[in-house]
């Protein structure tokens, strides 16, 4: 098991073959729930609390939107302008400003630092939703955290899309069975189970960096 100073790497399993790799997806797992910080959003807005998530959500424009900003087919500023107008809000900055309130999830931040320290390859797996004007890792500083990164608007495909994994597989050049695959959305597991890595579904509930430490064989340190 490792510990923090030891240099050693992890000795969790799977089928005889190391874990070698934490593969993490971001809101959601690298961050708390977003959903309190939209609400609070939308009523400083003056907006129904529940604007943003059925706008991107259940409006099939809003959906359709967002779903070309996640594959790079449009940009965040093109986003912000188009959604603005179906919200009935201002569109600058509208990502960011919906945005604010959003903390990092600080147990699954400690997991990625000390999976990395103990030798693991960490990798980033995330649907965006634009890098700029408002740059979500960066501005959650979690960037840094990973040694490879795999970004759905830079890539130009999107979970649950099997080449998008294969792609992180390909980047890390490692084998499935050797990669851990953490998701909030259960639809983003399968395509990668597929491939031999190992899932864990972010649930919402406490515990879920614990159960992600136990499977890798890491003991991470108390989370700052």
């Amino acid at each position: 098991m490792y510990r923090e100073g030891s240099g050693s790497v992890a000795h969790g399993t799977r089928n005889g073959t190391p874990y070698r790799s934490l593969i993490l997806d971001f809101a959601g797992v690298l961050t708390v729930d977003v959903h309190p910080a939209h609400r609070a959003w939308c009523a400083s807005e003056g907006l129904d609390p529940q604007a943003w998530v059925d706008t991107l959500e259940t409006n099939p424009e809003g959906r359709r939107l967002y779903v070309a900003l996640e594959s790079g087919e449009i940009d965040q500023r093109e986003w912000n302008r188009r959604t603005a107008a179906l919200l009935g809000v201002d569109d600058e900055n509208l990502m960011g400003r919906a945005w604010t309130g959003v903390a990092p999830a600080a147990e699954m931040v400690q997991l990625a630092r000390d999976a990395r320290a103990a030798g693991l390859l960490v990798a980033l797996l995330s649907n965006s939703f634009g890098l700029d004007p408002y740059n979500p890792y960066e501005a959650l500083g979690v960037w840094d955290l990973f040694d490879v990164h795999v970004i759905s608007e830079v890539e130009g495909i999107a979970k649950p899309d099997p080449a998008i994994y294969e792609r992180t597989l390909d980047r890390l050049g490692l084998p499935g069975e050797a990669c851990v695959f953490v998701d909030d959305h259960e639809r983003n597991l399968p395509p990668a189970a597929a491939l031999g890595i190992t899932t864990v579904h972010a649930d919402g509930q406490d515990g879920t960096a614990a159960r992600v430490a136990a499977l890798l064989g890491l003991c991470t340190a108390p989370a700052a």
